[in-house]
């Protein structure tokens, strides 16, 4: 199932080793119409795949109704009376040298069907169902391993997706600093910052000195007794990025180096003026306003960002009220909340 196309190897053995033209696996992920064909074989000639395509679309067969485990001939399978079927069978399959097929039909328990076949001439017998009675079992893992894999790189995909949007994301570091692995999208964040970056040898190395010296201590410190406590270090400003490193304890056999610590990084992507622009665009404050309003969605109270933003208190409290009005908070609280849980958070 890891191979480019899936299981192409477990095909060409099947169809070599049964003396069949063709071995496919056909099968329809839980819950979805379209149908995943592989096969091994000669390639369909152009007439007879221009044809297919334009009058067929899709094999007509009724795999559909074939009973789980049973190894169906090509005879069983076609209606005498269906002309599609019929037709199908003289203008397709036979021109292909199919005229003997063994199928059988496996199910998976979370609900995937697959069909394995081998087709041909007249080598393709009793001798190939039964070998394929004896796939079943076989067959209906792998199905199984395919399904959590393919369920586990969607969430995957998902979790990453999110991650990235929010800026935030991690990696493993071996005693020398080197990344040993990180979420995708951290190389995009060491390009667009230069706050931090892939150094020689795969090192991480941040862009203050003073910085790169507390790293290096820290992580050499997890890697001499395995233990310590988490440390939080800023990186920026603005933009905010901060990075909590703690031991890493998980030795996972997918790895070469070992990691000693996993490093958190959340960041912000824009600088405040960026946030105050959206803010305007957002909730329609003044310029002022939105410098006001994410003054307190840092945490600071009135009287602090009114001295951060030239402001007399009066002037900062008159503006609040606006701001609320126009956010619909009840009060600074509320106001953060709206803030930092709209879609700026996604920005």
């Amino acid at each position: 199932m890891f191979e480019q196309p899936l299981w192409h190897g477990f095909l060409e053995k099947l169809r070599t080793r049964s003396g069949a033209g063709y071995a496919s696996l056909a099968f329809r992920p839980v819950d979805e119409e379209r149908l995943v064909e592989l096969y091994a074989g000669p390639p369909t000639p152009l007439h007879l795949d221009r044809l297919f395509n334009e009058k067929y679309v899709r094999d007509p067969l009724p795999y559909r109704r074939m009973r789980e485990a049973r190894v169906y001939t090509l005879d069983e399978l076609l209606d005498p009376g269906d002309a599609v079927q019929q037709g199908y069978r003289a203008e397709f399959l036979e021109p292909l040298g199919i005229t003997n097929m063994r199928s059988v039909r496996v199910t998976e328990p979370s609900g995937m069907d697959a069909w394995l076949s081998c087709a041909g001439g007249r080598e393709v017998g009793s001798g190939v169902g039964a070998m394929l009675t004896a796939l079943v079992p076989n067959l209906r893992i792998a199905l199984r391993s395919f399904v959590a894999f393919e369920r586990e790189k969607f969430r995957s995909s998902v979790n990453s997706e999110a991650f990235g949007r929010l800026n935030f994301g991690w990696l493993t570091l071996d005693a020398q600093c080197r990344i040993v692995d990180m979420t995708p999208h951290l190389e995009q964040l060491f390009q667009r910052s230069k706050l931090l970056r892939r150094g020689r040898y795969d090192r991480l190395t941040p862009a203050s000195p003073a910085v790169d010296r507390e790293l290096t201590a820290l992580v050499k410190s997890f890697a001499a007794d395995g233990e310590g406590r988490p440390r939080a270090i800023n990186l920026s400003r603005d933009p905010l990025m901060d990075m909590l490193v703690r031991p890493f304890h998980d030795r996972s056999l997918s790895t070469q180096s070992v990691p000693v610590a996993i490093a958190y990084i959340s960041g912000d992507r824009w600088s405040q003026a960026d946030r105050c622009d959206q803010l305007v665009d957002l909730f329609g404050l003044s310029p002022s306003e939105a410098r006001l309003a994410w003054a307190i969605a840092q945490g600071m109270s009135i009287s602090e960002a009114a001295a951060e933003l030239g402001l007399t208190v009066e002037t900062a409290r008159n503006y609040s009220k606006k701001i609320y009005a126009k956010t619909g908070a009840r009060g600074q609280a509320e106001l953060v909340r709206n803030i930092l849980k709209s879609v700026l958070a996604l920005a």
